[in-house]
């Protein structure tokens, strides 16, 4: 009887203490009801904006970027005639950027783990979002939020996965991942990110050590494949809900421009040593690509389709 008293008057602490508790284990978002198991959503380390995006980038010319190595990766896009390169040394202390190019705002989004780069469309259903970086993360992958309605969203599935926008798709942009040297060669008038970021970060280093050449994974997957080294840099390249990854270790083995299909489309892939790759369609337009590494973008598309050079 005086056991039963206990519970009755201690219960409703306890159901107060136990969705705080929670609420807290997911750095304040509200994971409940979403499109994603919330046990497989992990904490990465950092409190919600632990790594801050870049809400306000500043950008330089070329020229004046003497601080990057030829050698040194960027995300580059070209919208409405204005050109600008990220680089991954900056990315990998923000890991997104918030910025409009040719009048249109985008999201520059690059996952350390996943070595995924890919930008998006921020203004979705006539509304422009910001994204900050919620901490947490999904199959290894980062999960952003936006600031306006506090929903997660996945960067390769492409979507959101939990609150009001759950289901909502990113509209995936063209961009490329290229050396410096490669990019600005190509690309003479670009803009680049400045390091003037109002953030205090070692942007000459790179805090992931040697991961990419580790075969270690960091965080649980749900598919995992031996078909290619954890690392291995893929193009992934998309077509309606299709989709195929070329091996940047099957692309040394094979001419440039290559060539392929995807469902009814004609897709041109143009690289250089595995460091400059872009995927046109035949008329020259880009298509909607990114780079990832193998791991992460097998353990979300198992179905997907691969390149392999002398075969299909």
């Amino acid at each position: 009887m005086l056991m039963r008293i206990y519970i009755t008057l201690l219960l409703p602490f306890f159901l107060f203490i136990f969705p705080a508790l929670s609420y807290a284990q997911y750095n304040g978002f509200d994971v409940e009801g979403g499109l994603i198991p919330k046990n497989e959503i992990f904490s990465g380390g950092p409190p919600r904006d632990g790594i801050p995006a870049i809400m306000n980038p500043r950008f330089e010319p070329a020229d004046k970027a003497t601080w990057l190595r030829d050698n040194d990766l960027v995300a580059g896009i070209s919208i409405g005639g204005t050109e600008r390169a990220y680089p991954l040394r900056i990315l990998v202390w923000h890991e997104a950027v918030n910025d409009t190019v040719g009048g249109k705002p985008v999201l520059i989004s690059y996952c350390p783990l996943c070595g995924s780069t890919m930008i998006f469309d921020r203004n979705i259903d006539g509304k422009e979002y910001t994204f900050g970086i919620s901490g947490l993360l999904h199959q290894s992958d980062v999960l952003f939020y936006d600031r306006e309605t506090q929903s997660l969203w996945s960067q390769l599935e492409m979507k959101a996965v939990t609150g009001r926008m759950s289901g909502t798709e990113f509209d995936i942009l063209p961009s490329t991942l290229a050396t410096w040297k490669e990019w600005k060669s190509e690309h003479p008038g670009t803009e680049v990110l400045s390091r003037n970021t109002g953030y205090v970060r070692d942007y000459d280093n790179m805090p992931y050590g040697g991961y990419e050449g580790s075969s270690s994974i960091m965080f649980p997957v749900r598919n995992t494949s031996n078909r290619f080294h954890p690392k291995e840099k893929v193009l992934v390249v998309l077509s309606g809900d299709k989709a195929k990854a070329y091996p940047f270790s099957e692309l040394k083995k094979t001419k440039t421009p290559l060539k392929d299909k995807l469902g009814d489309s004609e897709v041109i892939i143009k690289f250089s040593d595995g460091d400059f790759v872009t995927a046109t369609d035949k008329d020259g337009k880009p298509v909607d690509s990114f780079v990832s590494y193998w791991f992460a973008w097998y353990t979300f598309r198992p179905d997907t389709l691969v390149f392999e050079a002398g075969g299909s």
